[in-house]
C-alpha cells in the first residue's frame, strides 16, 4: 500500500507560524502533524507502506530530507513531488501520477484523526468520515440503505447529510482513479475554478464504483492557531501515559508538571507551573511561569509568562506578563525592559 500526501498549501491561516516551516511539520506533542498523519493511517490499514509520497511546494532541501526520514520511519520509501500551482485536489494528485498505482490512502495533510474501524480493502473505495453538528461548511456523503454512497456534495446549503468527508480517502485502485483525473483535466472540468477529487469521485461512482465509509471517532484540524493550540491538548490526552515519561536530560527545579505534558530533550524549567496540556520542544526554557493548555516549539525561552491557550514558535524570547499569545520563530516580546 501507498500514502499519497498532498501539502503544497501555504497554511496561510495558521502565520506567523507557517512563515518558516510548512504547516504539516509543526510538531503536536513532540511530532509533526505530517508524521503522526502517516502513522495512524498505517495503524488502521494494518498493513506495511511500501511508499509515502509527498506533494509540495518549494519547501526547500531540508524539509524535503524530513519528510523522506518521515517516511523512512514508516519502513516505506519516500518521494517528492511538487505542486508549484493551486489547481485544486485532482491536480494535486495528478501531480504524483508516478506513483499512483496499486491500492492506495491519499491523505490531505492538515488534519489528524482517532479511529478504531477496520480497511474495507474489498470495497473500491473507503471515504473517511465524521458526524459534525454543522455539515454546510464541508464535503458530506449520502448513503443508500447498504451504507454504500450514493453522493457526495460540497458544502450543502440545506441538510443532506451530517457526515463529512475529513479529507482521508482508500482507493484500491488508484489507476482507476487517475483515468478520471485525467479526464476532468483533459476536458477541463472545474468546481469553484479547479479540478476537484470529488468530482473524479462521483465519476467513478456514476460509472459503478462502491464507496463504504471509515467513520473516524474524533477529526482533529490544524488550520488555525486556537485549532492546533486544542489539537494539542487533545493528542496529550489520547497518549497521556506515553506523555508522562520525560526524558532524563530535562531539568525540571522547585516546579509542578501537571500531566498530561510533552516534554522535550534539554528542556529547563524552574519555579514554574507546566500543564495540563502543554508541549515544550526540545531546549526550551521555562523561568518563573506559569503555562497551561499552550504549544511551545524549540529553542525558545520564557520568563515570567503566564500563558494559556498560547502558541509560541522555534527559537522565540518572551519575557512578561499574562497573555493569550500567537509569536512566530526568532521573534522576541519582551514586557520587563525598562
Amino acid at each position: 500500500m501507498k500514502i499519497i500526501v498532498p501539502m503544497a498549501g501555504r497554511g496561510s491561516r495558521l502565520r506567523p507560524h507557517t512563515l518558516t516551516v510548512p504547516k504539516p511539520l509543526i510538531p503536536i506533542a513532540g511530532k509533526p502533524i505530517v508524521q503522526r498523519l502517516v502513522e495512524d493511517i498505517a495503524k488502521v490499514a494494518g498493513e506495511e507502506i511500501d511508499e509515502v509520497a509527498f506533494i509540495i511546494g518549494d519547501f526547500g532541501q531540508e524539509i524535503e530530507k524530513s519528510l523522506i526520514q518521515i517516511a523512512e520511519k514508516l519502513g516505506a520509501k519516500g518521494s517528492i513531488y511538487y505542486q508549484h500551482d493551486p489547481l485544486g485536489t485532482a491536480h494535486a494528485i495528478k501531480c504524483a501520477e508516478q506513483s499512483m498505482s496499486g491500492d492506495v490512502v491519499i491523505a490531505f495533510a492538515d488534519t489528524l484523526f482517532r479511529a478504531d474501524f477496520v480497511l474495507d480493502k474489498n470495497s473500491d473505495g473507503v471515504i473517511w468520515v465524521k458526524s459534525v453538528e454543522d455539515p454546510s461548511a464541508f464535503g458530506v456523503v449520502k448513503l443508500d440503505n447498504y451504507g454504500f454512497i450514493t453522493d457526495f456534495v460540497e458544502k450543502p446549503e440545506t441538510f443532506v447529510s451530517d457526515l463529512a468527508i475529513i479529507g482521508i480517502y482508500y482507493f484500491n485502485s488508484a489507476e482507476k482513479l487517475m483515468e478520471e483525473i485525467n479526464y476532468i483535466m483533459d476536458n477541463n472540468i472545474k468546481n469553484g475554478g479547479e479540478y476537484q477529487l470529488t468530482t473524479a469521485l462521483e465519476n467513478l461512482r456514476a460509472k459503478g464504483a462502491k464507496f463504504t465509509l471509515g467513520k473516524v471517532n474524533d477529526w482533529m484540524d490544524c488550520g488555525n492557531k486556537n485549532a492546533t493550540v486544542e489539537t494539542n491538548s487533545k493528542i496529550l490526552e489520547y497518549e497521556r501515559e506515553a506523555m508522562n515519561i520525560h526524558p532524563a536530560s530535562a531539568q525540571i527545579e522547585n516546579s509542578l508538571i501537571i500531566p498530561p505534558c510533552f516534554i522535550g530533550e534539554n528542556v529547563k524549567i524552574s519555579n514554574s507551573k507546566v500543564g495540563p496540556g502543554v508541549s515544550l520542544g526540545n531546549n526550551t526554557t521555562v523561568v518563573n511561569s506559569n503555562i497551561e493548555n499552550s504549544l511551545i516549539q524549540e529553542n525558545t525561552k520564557i520568563n515570567h509568562g503566564n500563558l494559556s491557550n498560547s502558541m509560541i514558535g522555534n527559537s522565540a524570547q518572551y519575557f512578561g506578563v499574562a497573555r493569550e499569545i500567537s509569536l512566530g520563530d526568532y521573534s522576541v516580546l519582551d514586557f520587563l525592559s525598562k
